[in-house]
């Protein structure tokens, strides 16, 4: 394949784990309607990927593109990103304690093919106090993040452990996207 990738996602994060398998790509986020009545985490996070992907795959044909979206759940319940602060809070407090599933779908538009895969990764959250809650909540910076929290900057914090792919937790399972990129001949940094 010779065709150039887009990164259907105005995600700074999920910007810089993508430069981490390929030297160049172009951004260009998706406007997909992200609403859904899909309640399972899986599904519905390709779902959202595969919106994204080929929203802007139809506006750039000849064009690679991949679409991801994150989905925290906790027991039956999504957690989407938090309104406000105070919704923050409530989200935190929910995890406080608990072990909650991270799951990133992927969807990959190439030569006419829609290639999809998810990851879903173990998060435990440290019991927190309510001043620790308060304060992070305060901080911003888990208001454009599913589940209210960002691992990779403050949030790390209240995180007392991870089972499976890191990055995936960040916003692009790493090892999955490679896996995607390869499958239709993508030479990445790695090959």
């Amino acid at each position: 394949m010779t065709a150039p990738l887009i990164l259907a996602s105005a995600s700074p994060r999920r910007r810089e784990l993508l430069g981490h398998l390929l030297s160049q790509f172009e951004v260009i986020a998706s406007d997909a309607d992200e609403s859904s009545a899909e309640t399972d985490p899986a599904r519905l996070a390709v779902e959202l990927a595969r919106r994204k992907a080929l929203a802007v795959a139809g506006a750039h044909p000849g064009c690679a593109v991949l679409g991801a979206d994150t989905v925290v759940a906790l027991g039956g319940r999504l957690l989407a990103k938090p309104q406000d602060e105070a919704e923050n809070r409530t989200f935190i407090r929910q995890l406080s304690g608990q072990t909650h599933q991270v799951v990133t779908g992927l969807c990959l538009v190439a030569d006419g093919q829609v290639s999809t895969a998810h990851e879903s990764t173990a998060v435990t959250f440290r019991p927190l106090t309510d001043t620790e809650i308060v304060h992070y909540a305060a901080s911003g910076e888990g208001l454009d993040k599913a589940g209210g929290y960002g691992i990779q900057g403050l949030g790390m914090a209240l995180v007392k452990g991870i089972d499976g792919d890191c990055s995936n937790v960040v916003g692009l399972p790493l090892g999955r996207t490679l896996e995607l990129l390869r499958g239709v001949g993508l030479r990445t940094n790695w090959d």
